[in-house]
């Protein structure tokens, strides 16, 4: 499997002083040299922790894959459109959330994000949906014509080592496989932290994992190249 690494939370400290530092793209490029093979970042409405200069600068800075987070937006679709990032992934967003609380309903909005992605993958861009792991989300996202998902590991990290965790793994195994067959590429992510993401490699269609505040957090310990590094080991 491959690692996304999200630096969401590296400007969110920074903001929280103002100024330059710690500076995400320079961030970037470290978990890059220590085995990240995408960077993730989260360009939300309000800007609330990474701005557009960042998305720029690391697009242009940042010899790998970057991956767009983003809202299903007019605003949100012209800017993806201008920077052309390797992929985006739709995301929901409430103003009033700490972080996304759960998938995408495609379900419920087939024939809008399939107007809206079309122009995304005309443009060369691998567009993502984050959705939960059900059959209607899933087979929903197939309708669109999307390449790929990205399946919310939320529930199933909230139950790690407790009594519900088997059912929550089942879910993702399922909907990977049901995803998979379907045509689509597998990606997973929120919550999964060095505990969590062993049970990861059971699930054989997963092609990449996105994970952001566990490995920020771990830097503020050990450093992000460390910390980089060990994710990536466990997610090899």
């Amino acid at each position: 499997m491959l690692l996304g690494v999200n630096i969401d939370h590296v400007a969110t400290l920074r903001n929280a002083r103002g100024g330059f530092e710690p500076d995400p793209v320079a961030v970037a490029k470290i978990c890059i040299e220590n085995g990240a093979d995408s960077i993730t970042t989260h360009l939300r409405e309000d800007r609330r922790h990474i701005t557009d200069n960042d998305v720029k600068a690391i697009s242009k800075f940042v010899d790998t894959r970057l991956n767009l987070e983003m809202a299903v937006t007019e605003e949100m679709q012209k800017i993806a459109l201008s920077l052309k990032p390797y992929s985006v992934c739709l995301v929901p967003e409430k103003r009033q959330e700490v972080t996304t609380e759960g998938g995408l309903d495609v379900a419920g909005q087939v024939i809008r994000i399939t107007e809206f992605v079309n122009p995304l993958l005309d443009a060369g861009i691998m567009v993502s949906l984050f959705i939960d792991p059900t059959e209607e989300q899933v087979r929903a996202a197939a309708k669109t014509g999307v390449p790929c998902v990205e399946l919310h590991t939320g529930q199933y990290s909230i139950a790690y080592s407790g009594p519900d965790e088997q059912e929550e793994f089942m879910k993702l195994n399922e909907y990977s496989r049901l995803a998979h067959a379907l045509g689509m590429k597998v990606n997973a992510g929120h919550g999964l932290n060095y505990q969590n993401v062993r049970r990861m490699h059971q699930i054989v269609d997963l092609h990449e994992l996105n994970i952001g505040h566990s490995i920020i957090a771990k830097a503020v310990y050990t450093g992000i190249a460390d910390a980089v590094k060990e994710m990536k080991k466990l997610v090899e």
